[in-house]
């Protein structure tokens, strides 16, 4: 009997693992002189509807998007980040404090888990800051939430392509 891989989220604990790693997180955000600021006014239930943005990313159910379309889930997202103006600075000490907060909760620590989370926190981060400069959501109508498995050779830009900074057809191939 040969035995399922898990992909990332169940391997890391789920939905209640991802719930605690965003609860940690953003306790931490309330605190830090570069990110409070931007989430001042974040409502109680926003870690809930990271870890399952999260979660649904790393291949484990539909908590994000729950009944509605996966494009419509997408666009929502994207849209939260319009017109933000994220800096650089702010990216990248979001990305210190996940990662930081991911060791505090007890998320797999071994190389395969890591770099596969490691590599989406930065994809994911980076798109948002893009995103952010943006007044209009660039979604289109047949788009859908990315998908992250252990460390696929092919760019999560072919799933979501126009939330990336580059057109489809101007994949960089080596």
């Amino acid at each position: 009997m040969t035995q399922k891989t898990p992909t990332p989220a169940e391997y890391a604990g789920g939905l209640a693992a991802f719930e605690k790693l965003t609860l940690r997180f953003y306790e931490k955000v309330r605190e830090d002189p570069i990110l409070a600021p931007v989430f001042a006014q974040m409502d109680a239930d926003h870690p809930k509807h990271v870890a399952a943005f999260m979660t649904q990313c790393f291949g484990h159910g539909r908590p994000y998007s729950g009944e509605r379309s996966e494009n419509e889930a997408l666009r929502e997202m994207v849209g939260k980040h319009l017109g933000r103006h994220l800096t650089e600075v702010q990216r990248r000490r979001w990305v210190e404090l996940l990662m930081d907060s991911a060791d505090e909760v007890g998320l797999p620590s071994d190389p395969e888990f890591r770099s596969a989370f490691a590599a989406k926190i930065e994809w994911g981060t980076r798109i948002a800051l893009n995103n952010s400069q943006l007044d209009e959501n660039p979604v289109g109508p047949h788009e859908h939430l990315p998908r992250f498995g252990w460390g696929s050779v092919r760019g999560p830009f072919e799933v979501v392509g126009g939330i990336c900074e580059f057109p489809l057809d101007e994949k960089i191939i080596p």
